[in-house]
């Protein structure tokens, strides 16, 4: 346990995540989280439905239950997928057997996520359970069909009340017009018998833009806690970005990320953008810039190479992104970050001096923002560094838990 970690809270945490395996940032965040709270002796129990566990689950405090399904978009039967993406009842029954073998007095369920495999079967589970129960919400989906707040077929941000009429009879899924339906259907359920939002006693959100947009989804009696995503910095020294020429985007280039405002903002801008990443955006960035330079995927060490030789990283995403770890892990290099309002990137953005918050989604803004980086100076990251530190994760999470066992004797 590192220095400054204040030691308590429950014996053992059951921690529930759709994933094992690292694939995105929630279940990043989930595992990190199991990690750190073994290293400070904590009992974990890693309950998840799909994938290989990650590596780093082999600890001597942590147990893997791991049930070997499939999450929704890869079971290859697809009538299966339609229903236990809305209710997986076989998930929810290998946990309540799991929760049942734990002392509420001394264990808390912490759940990171439902949707892509759990299903909200396992609502009455975190609601009205055998354990205490808290949620941390990384995305949009205890109250948004498509978990973004996002119209995908306009590309803005969506500003509709979630299942209200003009939710329902709005086409904004990223797929068919059919599978909005079948969001609704799941949504109907989340809300249902799911007992979800409304019955949750104790909700963590990572930012203030999530906790404004989610807020009236939310009943009156949750406790809501602020707790932001660890950022753990590499062992690498500060970036002198002001000796560096070229742009940087990190990430999936999937349209709602903004890679292609990006691309036509730095050709406006005459600056060298690269893009670390890929995804189906891929060709059209390509030609929208074609000095563009476009890596692909890359290792961890290699991400850290590239933001090393960064004037700014750029984080142009179109919808109101929860956190925006890829930000956060550049600022703490010493790297400006270029971000818009609309996401929660920005709170970590100190405009001006840790890089430029820039208030339209348009190429034209980007592009001044991107030219405004010029008038930054090397900044200090000590303050930022500490206010993302594991040890203030772990000990707003101690606070959480015990709130949250208190509340539930």
């Amino acid at each position: 346990m590192s220095q400054g970690t204040v030691r308590t809270g429950p014996e053992n945490v059951v921690l529930v995540s759709d994933f094992a395996n690292i694939n995105g940032g929630q279940a990043k965040v989930a595992i990190d989280t199991a990690v750190l709270l073994a290293d400070a002796g904590i009992n974990v129990h890693f309950f998840a439905a799909v994938g290989m566990p990650d590596a780093a689950l082999s600890h001597p405090r942590i147990a893997v239950e791991v049930l070997g399904q499939h999450d929704i978009l890869a079971e290859p039967n697809r009538i299966k997928a339609t229903y236990t993406g809305i209710w997986n009842r076989a998930a929810a029954a290998a946990l309540r057997a799991c929760l049942l073998r734990f002392d509420p007095s001394n264990t808390v369920m912490h759940c990171h996520g439902y949707a892509k495999a759990l299903s909200p079967a396992i609502g009455p589970l975190m609601t009205d359970g055998p354990l205490p129960c808290v949620y941390t919400m990384h995305e949009y989906f205890l109250a948004c069909p498509n978990g973004g707040f996002y119209d995908y077929q306009k590309g803005a941000i969506c500003h509709r009340r979630a299942l209200g009429v003009g939710c329902l009879t709005t086409h904004c899924d990223v797929r068919h017009p059919a599978h909005k339906i079948w969001r609704v259907l799941r949504q109907g359920a989340t809300i249902g018998p799911g007992r979800i939002p409304r019955r949750l006693k104790d909700v963590i959100y990572i930012s203030q833009t999530q906790r404004r947009i989610m807020a009236p989804y939310l009943a009156d009696s949750t406790r809501l806690h602020y707790v932001p995503n660890p950022v753990a910095p590499p062992d690498l020294p500060p970036v002198d970005f002001t000796g560096n020429d070229l742009f940087l985007f990190i990430g999936r280039l999937n349209p709602e990320k903004g890679g292609l405002v990006f691309a036509r903002a730095a050709r406006a801008a005459g600056v060298k953008a690269v893009f670390v990443g890929d995804g189906p955006e891929a060709q059209a960035i390509r030609a929208a810039n074609p000095d563009a330079h476009i890596t692909g995927w890359q290792t961890p060490a290699q991400v850290q190479d590239w933001i090393g030789r960064a004037h700014a990283l750029v984080f142009p995403s179109l919808w109101s992104e929860t956190f925006g770890l890829v930000a956060y892990e550049a600022i703490g290099r010493g790297v400006p970050v270029i971000c818009g309002d609309w996401n929660a990137a920005q709170e970590g953005v100190e405009d001006g001096v840790t890089g430029i918050v820039y208030h339209h989604p348009t190429v034209d803004a980007l592009a001044r923002a991107i030219s405004g980086t010029g008038r930054l100076s090397p900044f200090d990251i000590s303050d930022h560094i500490e206010k993302y530190s594991r040890t203030r994760y772990f000990n707003n999470l101690m606070k959480v838990y015990e709130a949250s066992i208190k509340g539930h004797l």
